[in-house]
C-alpha cells in the first residue's frame, strides 16, 4: 500500500471523473485513488483503477469530504491529498503541494488561485463582479477569524499530513466544509500555507453552486465566521 492517498468527491461527475483519475495516475503514480461516489459515477471510477467508497445516495459534500478524510484515517495514510471531480485540479498542482507537505515545510498546503508567487502572476483569474465582492467579504471575514490573510478559502485542493486527519475526519456541521476546515486546523495550532496554483476550467457540465444554491452557501459561510469569531471571544473572556 502506498503512503499517499488521493480522494476525489463526486457527484454526477461521470463524464470528467476518468479523466481525472487518469492524470492523477499519471501524475502521481504511487499514491492511492479514492473516489467518494454518491452518484452513479462508481462503475466509471472502477474502470479507471480507483477504489470506490460509495455512499448510496446524494449525502452532500460536507460529507464526502469527511468521508475521504476518514478513509486515509482509517486507512493509516501518512499523507493525503484532495482534488475536485469536475477537473479543475491540474494533478501536477497536486503533486506540488504534497511535496510540500512531504519535505516539512507545512502540515496542510492549501491550492490558491489568488495569491501569487514565482511563475504564477497576480490578478491570473478575474472573477465575475459579484463574485469578486463575494470573494473580498470572505477574504476580509477570513482575516479577522484567523488573524492572518487567506485568499482562497473555498480551494477543494488540498495536501494534508497524518497530524491533520483527525481533524478534518470529523463530520463538517455546516455547508462551507473547507472553511470550517480551515477554523479546525487553526484552532489545533496546525501549520497550513496558501500555495499558489493554476486551475482550469470545469471540463464539462455545469458547477452545482448556482442560483439560490450559491446565496445558501455565501450566507453559510458568513454565518460559520461569525459564529467562530463569538466562540473564540468567549474563550478568551
Amino acid at each position: 500500500m502506498s503512503d499517499t492517498l488521493v480522494f476525489i468527491p463526486a457527484w454526477n461527475e461521470e463524464q470528467n471523473i476518468g479523466a481525472v483519475i487518469e492524470e492523477l495516475h499519471s501524475e502521481l503514480p504511487e499514491a492511492d485513488v479514492l473516489v467518494v461516489d454518491d452518484d452513479n459515477t462508481a462503475a466509471v471510477a472502477r474502470g479507471n483503477g480507483a477504489e470506490v467508497l460509495s455512499l448510496g445516495a446524494n449525502r452532500g459534500l460536507p460529507i464526502g469530504i469527511a468521508s475521504g478524510y476518514h478513509w486515509a484515517l482509517d486507512h493509516g495514510y501518512d499523507y493525503c491529498g484532495r482534488v475536485d471531480a469536475d477537473g479543475q485540479h491540474p494533478a501536477a498542482e497536486l503533486e506540488r503541494l504534497l511535496t510540500r507537505v512531504r519535505d516539512g515545510g507545512c502540515d496542510v498546503a492549501v491550492g490558491s488561485r489568488f495569491v501569487s508567487g514565482e511563475g504564477y502572476e497576480p490578478y491570473r483569474y478575474l472573477p465575475s463582479p459579484a463574485r469578486r465582492f463575494g470573494t473580498a467579504l470572505l477574504r476580509r471575514a477570513m482575516g479577522l477569524v484567523l488573524r492572518r490573510p487567506f485568499a482562497d478559502a473555498t480551494s477543494g485542493l488540498y495536501a494534508v499530513n497524518a497530524k491533520a486527519l483527525p481533524l478534518l475526519a470529523e463530520p463538517f456541521r455546516t455547508e462551507a466544509p473547507e472553511v470550517e476546515a480551515l477554523l479546525r486546523l487553526s484552532d489545533a495550532g496546525l501549520r497550513v500555507d496558501e500555495v499558489p496554483v493554476r486551475m482550469e476550467p470545469r471540463a464539462s457540465g455545469v458547477s452545482k453552486l448556482r442560483g439560490r444554491k450559491a446565496l445558501k452557501v455565501a450566507a453559510t459561510v458568513i454565518g460559520t465566521l461569525v459564529a467562530a469569531r463569538f466562540l473564540r471571544a468567549r474563550r478568551s473572556n
